[in-house]
């Protein structure tokens, strides 16, 4: 897939098989649930529905890339912690040393790899609903300070603000 000549990574987190029943018999239909990132800090989810799984699948990737947002990194992790908490799901987002790898479950995890980030600790807690867990990470990361701009709002540079 390219995208003004970057190349998305896609994941899927869950992939839903719905049952309506009608005179008839049964009437399937699907619904997925993925995540787009570019691996260099711009990172998207969409939620899609269809008759079909290709079809479900491609709508959703399309929302994905619509909702994209980017998250400032710092190295191969995130500059600092971050909560994030959609309705009774949260997720707690900790920076990680060089070569501690990706610890996260689920739609967690296909955030992290999507984004980029190499190092992380993760841990969602309430919820377990994929949909709402996604929901507070995004959340989370939307939280994110950018390291420039509070150093220019601070009217200090970055060399000064990291002593």
């Amino acid at each position: 897939m390219e995208n003004n000549e970057t190349i998305l990574i896609e994941k899927m987190v869950k992939l839903n098989r719905v049952a309506k029943v009608l005179k008839g018999g049964r009437r399937f239909s699907f619904s997925a649930l993925t995540v787009v990132g570019d691996g260099k800090g711009r990172v998207g989810y969409g939620f899609g529905k269809a008759n079909d799984v290709s079809e479900a699948i491609r709508k959703s990737v399309d929302r994905a890339k619509k909702n994209m947002i980017t998250v400032p990194l710092k190295r191969n992790t995130l500059p600092h912690e971050i909560l994030g908490k959609y309705k009774s799901a949260s997720v707690l987002i900790r920076p990680a040393a060089p070569g501690t790898g990706i610890i996260a479950g689920g739609s967690v995890r296909a955030v992290m790899d999507a984004l980029g980030v190499q190092d992380t600790l993760c841990k969602s807690l309430g919820s377990k609903n994929s949909m709402n867990i996604l929901k507070a990470t995004f959340n989370g990361l939307e939280q994110i300070l950018d390291a420039g701009k509070t150093a220019k709002n601070r009217g200090k540079s970055l060399g000064e603000m990291w002593g």
